[in-house]
């Protein structure tokens, strides 16, 4: 779901009039701009005629020197909060958008954003989520757009202060009312590619007892009081505007006799309340997010392992997404006994542990988490091959960890040998043998 804001201009009153009065380029159902036609070689604001029609470039120029990354003779170099923005509307909407990004020369990495505005329409609009520029070799985001009708489009570069970066061969693909085939049934569910320890609801299943919620599926185990495994599916119909509930509270759909964990179970434990389906994976609507915040979706995660080795994959995870994948995941966890780590005061306090909560809730000792990665597509079990990326980490629960997440990588079937799960279950016994064998090689921002 976009993010409708009021955004920011461009800062030259050219572009703040006559909105509906902009003459369009003629556009082919697929364009690329190239930024090889053109000059301007400083930054300050100022129109650019270019091949497709003109742009209005804000702290932005267009580079030609050795240090500027680029596909030809030339590419966009923004610094600071540089804007480029079309000064005409497309009269045939978009479907997709696609852009090369890079820092430039050897700058630290910064961010940008895609916006559109509907033509008649003062209001600007965030297309997919922010892409960070930190390579030195042209990479390429795809975003998501599926407007008709006349629209425009600017690049805003949003984070990394004077750390510059390049901005290559920007594609638009019209939009069409064709619709895609419908999915296959069976994709699109959180346990679509299996139920890695057959859970089932059933009361007499303590610690194999299944949970399938609207946005996630688990396996709850009453004694450890968290999850086996916690599953589900991501793509953009799940990342929106929402914001944080921020909920913590007990999971009212367990057995009535059995004993809920709370929102304050982890109070000065040491251990965060660390989710296996994020937070931020279930941004479309409040509701979405509220449930992500029930304790059976948690786990006690010591505080580095959580806000910076998890957080870092989930944030990669999410621009997968971003461009122009879906996700199956699943995460768990297994052991006994974690390093965790009190902040309420000053020095920080060790601890060890391995129960909170009087005993009712054990720490785990090793978080594990497996992605299935996707163009999107329908017959989502059929099209997994080898040559599908599957990433599998498996992770110490304790401190000093770092965002390097990449380091703990292992195979699917090294965390079903520790597990005792039958992971990537859904697929044919052949394809689970090639795949489940990799160790994944792939970039890991």
């Amino acid at each position: 779901m976009p993010v409708h804001l009021t955004g920011r201009r461009p800062r030259t009153g050219l572009l703040l009039a006559l909105l509906c009065l902009l003459a369009p380029a003629a556009w082919a159902q697929t364009t690329t701009e190239s930024f090889d036609s053109g000059t301007k070689a400083t930054y300050p604001a100022a129109p650019v005629p270019l091949a497709t029609g003109t742009w209005i470039f804000d702290d932005a120029l267009l580079g030609t020197d050795a240090q500027d990354h680029r596909a030809g003779a030339q590419a966009a170099r923004l610094q600071q909060a540089g804007t480029l923005t079309m000064d005409f509307f497309l009269p045939d909407g978009a479907s997709t958008v696609s852009v090369q990004h890079a820092a430039y020369g050897t700058d630290a990495t910064a961010a940008f954003e895609l916006w559109y505005q509907t033509q008649g329409c003062d209001t600007w609009v965030r297309a997919g989520q922010p892409v960070v520029a930190f390579s030195y070799v042209l990479q390429t985001a795809s975003f998501p757009v599926n407007v008709p009708g006349g629209l425009r489009f600017q690049l805003r570069k949003v984070t990394g202060g004077s750390a510059r970066l390049n901005l290559d061969n920007f594609t638009v693909t019209a939009f069409t009312t064709t619709a895609p085939p419908p999915p296959v049934a069976g994709d699109n569910q959180h346990l679509t590619m299996g139920n890695p320890s057959g859970a089932t609801a059933d009361v007499s299943m303590p610690f194999n007892y299944l949970l399938e919620k609207p946005q996630y599926a688990l396996s709850y185990h009453r004694d450890r009081g968290t999850p086996n495994w916690v599953s589900w599916y991501l793509a953009p119909v799940w990342i929106g505007s929402a914001p944080r509930v921020d909920l913590f509270r007990a999971d009212e759909t367990l057995p009535a006799s059995w004993y809920r964990v709370q929102g304050t179970s982890y109070s000065r434990s040491g251990f965060d309340r660390g989710h296996n389906t994020p937070s931020a994976d279930r941004t479309s609507t409040p509701e979405d997010n509220s449930a992500t915040f029930l304790m059976t979706n948690m786990i006690p995660q010591s505080p580095d392992n959580n806000q910076r080795t998890w957080a870092a994959l989930e944030n990669y995870a999410r621009t997968l997404v971003d461009a122009g994948n879906e996700l199956y995941i699943i995460m768990g966890s297994y052991g006994i006994g974690g390093q965790g780590e009190i902040r309420t005061s000053t020095p920080f306090i060790p601890v060890s542990a391995t129960t909170i909560d009087g005993g009712r809730v054990t720490v785990p000792n090793r978080i594990w988490k497996v992605i299935v990665v996707l163009p999107t597509g329908n017959n989502d079990v059929s099209r997994v091959s080898a040559a599908t990326r599957i990433i599998a980490i498996d992770t110490p629960n304790q401190n000093g960890m770092t965002t390097n997440w990449g380091q703990y990588r292992t195979s699917v079937d090294a965390i079903e040998a520790a597990t005792g799960l039958d992971l990537l279950s859904a697929l044919p016994t052949s394809v689970q043998q090639v795949v489940e064998s990799t160790i994944d090689n792939g970039p890991t921002q």
